[in-house]
């Protein structure tokens, strides 16, 4: 009788290469999976296929240069990666802004807030398996708002509207009922997406459970954005250190409690709610006046000095550290990425998932690489 060693029966786990040009990973982004049949055992992340030195060559511009680095860094939500770069070298040059360049500013970083959430919205319809009805949703509403940004700017992508002081030009007199038309598209966005997605029943069952990491571990993570405060923690930079005018209007912190996919994406279809209504209430607040400080210089030179500023940018705190040794341009310059300190969460929520479940857990912490890797 032949018998067979044990050894013939012995099992290995398969190393599963994602990356770094597959579809599902959102970017130029590689991870390899340890799995063990169709449980992941093991995560590893690699990034920095899209490392271009972004803040090195800020150091090389003088401040009006930078702004166009900052568009490349979080292209799809640009208007706010410009604003944390304007607002630190504001508060270094000591300049004041003029309300009514405030109160676009505020329009066009929530504006820009919508389109950046209608695109996790399409792409991650597209995750799920929700087919492609998600995707052409997005891309309808998204389209209405590029094309405002692109009458304002004269870019879709990278707009280098804002300006150290306030903002390259006025807008359009057409502005405030381009915006209401803007925002009449976008609610329909919304409904269309809430009855889609949040009751269907092939979507609840692949995001629900999916994901999990409690409040305790997204902040021991460094997480914030609609990824920590799915978990319960209602951090938002908006309301922790107030900016801009968001002192002056009513708006809530959306949050859910259970920290999964489906509560990430709770969180952001709520905060495009949130983004209309902030709009509206800085259209009616929005008044004739200057959008330069009167008396500004050609060439900005700011003192020596260090400064941190971070903003609320549609996948968290987006920050700029700022050093300056006097003179036309940074000394040094460091951006704080929210998609990086996201993605350190990636590994902990994976882990133990099935592998289809693995792609929608990154899916729903809707990283930008370029951010991630500057």
């Amino acid at each position: 009788m032949v018998t067979e060693s044990a050894s013939e029966f012995e099992t290995q786990d398969l190393l599963l290469n994602v990356g770094p040009q597959h579809p599902s990973t959102h970017g130029v982004f590689r991870m390899v999976m340890q799995v063990d049949g169709e449980v992941v055992r093991e995560v590893i992340p690699y990034i920095g296929y899209l490392h271009r030195g972004a803040e090195k060559l800020c150091e090389t511009m003088d401040y009006r240069q930078g702004i166009g680095f900052m568009d490349r860094t979080e292209y799809l939500a640009a208007m706010n990666a410009e604003l944390s770069y304007v607002m630190a070298v504001e508060t270094l040059a000591e300049l004041e802004v003029p309300e009514r360049a405030q109160w676009i500013r505020m329009i066009l970083v929530e504006l820009n807030r919508l389109a950046s959430h209608l695109m996790f919205m399409g792409a991650f319809g597209v995750d799920v398996g929700v087919f492609g009805t998600p995707f052409i949703y997005a891309w309808r509403e998204r389209e209405a708002v590029i094309d405002l940004f692109e009458e304002i700017s004269g870019d879709r992508m990278m707009y280098a509207y804002l300006r150290p002081g306030g903002l390259a030009w006025d807008v359009p007199t057409n502005f405030v009922p381009r915006v209401r038309e803007v925002l009449t598209a976008v609610r329909q966005g919304i409904a269309d997406f809430d009855g889609l997605l949040t009751k269907n029943e092939i979507f609840i069952a692949r995001t629900k459970g999916v994901g999990v990491i409690s409040a305790a571990d997204a902040i021991d993570f460094g997480m914030s954005g609609p990824s920590i405060r799915a978990s319960g923690v209602p951090l938002d930079v908006r309301r922790e250190e107030p900016y801009l005018k968001y002192n002056d209007i009513n708006w809530n912190v959306i949050t859910r409690t259970e920290g999964d996919v489906y509560a990430r994406y709770l969180c952001r279809l709520d905060e495009m709610r949130e983004s209309v209504k902030i709009v509206e209430q800085c259209l009616e607040r929005l008044q004739p006046g200057a959008i330069m400080p009167e008396k500004m210089p050609r060439m900005l030179r700011t003192p020596p000095g260090e400064i941190y500023v971070r903003t609320e940018a549609p996948r968290g705190e987006f920050g700029v550290y700022l050093v300056s040794k006097g003179g036309n341009r940074p000394h040094r310059l460091k951006v704080r990425s929210a998609c990086l300190s996201n993605l350190q969460a990636l590994r902990h929520m994976t882990i133990g998932s099935y592998v289809a479940d693995a792609l929608i857990v990154l899916g729903s912490i809707d990283i930008v690489l370029s951010e991630v890797d500057r």
